[in-house]
């Protein structure tokens, strides 16, 4: 027999064993990548929150807004799908705030300080503290650091909370107006657990919660013009134009909202998110007038004009629910659509102007009170920004985009 060729074996060998490397490399790498998915989709699960039980499911089926296992709008929200594709392509160049943003650093401070009959602090975005009748009351705290399932991969916030939450710890009650990641945060929420104060929210968010760890006991879930009373204060909770959902299959599957709190001596009401709709003119002969109207501003576009209200129509909604002064809220935190960052506020300041309402620009971190509001101060600086005449915002009229609402109440 002859013997093997022992120089055309040798490639061959040597292609063997560098298949058989680059197999483990792939296969070590493979299970590198399955490991950190896996971690990942651990670490996002649980931020998703969950669905409810029979006992909370039955209750929000019986609500008035409830359709076939998801809550509607009475006035549908429309979207133009196309026109959604088309804005990824037109993110302002300052979307995102450059450098630092400028924060109050004396918000502890000015706390300490007796509030009076009305004390309001703007934290950024749609979190606020409101002390009214002797007590505490946080709106939609975020005090993470994006809001996305993980946060390393959304957007991130501008600048650290004025005020660290702990610090919030005698908070009496804590208001959520839905379960979107920008209003109901999970690493904020984790922070409550051990807090004595109760959760307003509504219908269906109080599975979240409880799934985080908060006490049933704590947890107050209500309807549209359902209404609960801590101590002095009443407290409605109003309908709003908006959605809900924290993931792919669950949307719309809890209810959204916003609240009017109702104090003997002072009356506020805060939007949550929302389009504009009809009902604000009953809200505001219901529970109005109020000293302090607080709206979103910030986040719109007109592929979505019916999801978030912007600044112009933030006006018309405050001269509907019959407010003395105007608050925006929603923006100054997050990139969470394609306008300037400073667009939101230059744009309310016009409209507001315009229409002679009395308005604040808190910057993040101000304490201030609604009796003596501040006068609008410019603390943001000058950047691009489009008009209302450049990139209006007009919510359909039950969802025909040929159908709007005017200009003007």
């Amino acid at each position: 027999m002859a013997p093997p060729d022992s120089t055309a074996s040798a490639p061959q060998s040597r292609l063997r064993r560098i298949a058989g490397l680059a197999g483990k490399a792939v296969g070590a790498l493979t299970l590198v990548l399955l490991v950190v998915v896996a971690v990942g989709v651990a670490m996002a699960w649980t931020a998703m929150g969950t669905g409810p039980d029979a006992v909370r499911a039955a209750r929000m089926a019986a609500s008035p807004q409830a359709g076939d296992g998801t809550f509607e709008n009475p006035q549908p929200l429309w979207n133009d799908v196309w026109g959604s594709v088309v804005a990824v392509t037109e993110v302002s160049p300052v979307a995102e705030a450059p450098g630092q943003v400028p924060v109050r650093t004396d918000t502890a401070q000015r706390l300490s300080e007796p509030p009076g009959p009305l004390r309001v602090t703007w934290l950024g975005h749609s979190t606020t503290l409101i002390e009214m009748a002797g007590l505490k009351v946080l709106t939609d705290p975020v005090f993470g650091s994006s809001p996305f399932p993980l946060p390393s991969l959304g957007p991130q916030r501008w600048y650290d909370p004025p005020l660290p939450l702990a610090a919030l710890s005698d908070v009496d009650v804590v208001l959520i107006s839905h379960d979107h990641y920008d209003h109901l945060d999970y690493p904020t929420i984790l922070q409550m657990q051990d807090w004595q104060a109760t959760f307003i929210v509504p219908l269906g968010v109080g599975a979240h919660l409880e799934y985080w760890g908060i006490e049933p006991s704590r947890i107050v879930e209500l309807d549209w013009w359902d209404e609960h009373k801590v101590g002095d204060l009443l407290i409605a909770a109003t309908p709003a134009r908006h959605a809900s959902g924290r993931q792919v299959l669950d949307q719309n599957r809890t209810l959204w909202a916003g609240y009017a709190l109702v104090a003997p001596e002072r009356r506020v009401m805060f939007g949550g998110d929302t389009g504009l709709f009809d009902d604000m003119a009953v809200i505001g002969e219901r529970y109005g007038p109020f000293d302090i109207v607080m709206i979103e501003v910030g986040a719109y576009h007109k592929a979505w004009p019916d999801w978030h209200i912007g600044p112009e129509q933030a006006i018309v909604a405050h001269q509907m629910l019959r407010g003395k002064v105007f608050m925006p809220i929603h923006w100054g935190l997050f990139s969470l659509a394609m306008h300037g960052w400073t667009e939101p506020i230059e744009r309310v300041s016009v409209a507001a102007q315009a229409a002679g309402v009395a308005y604040v620009t808190p910057r993040p971190g101000e304490v201030f009170s609604p009796d003596s509001p501040p006068p609008p101060s410019k603390w943001w600086p000058d950047v691009v920004w489009q008009t209302a005449e450049q990139a209006p915002i007009i919510s359909t009229l039950g969802g025909d985009p040929d159908r709007r609402y005017p200009r003007q109440p």
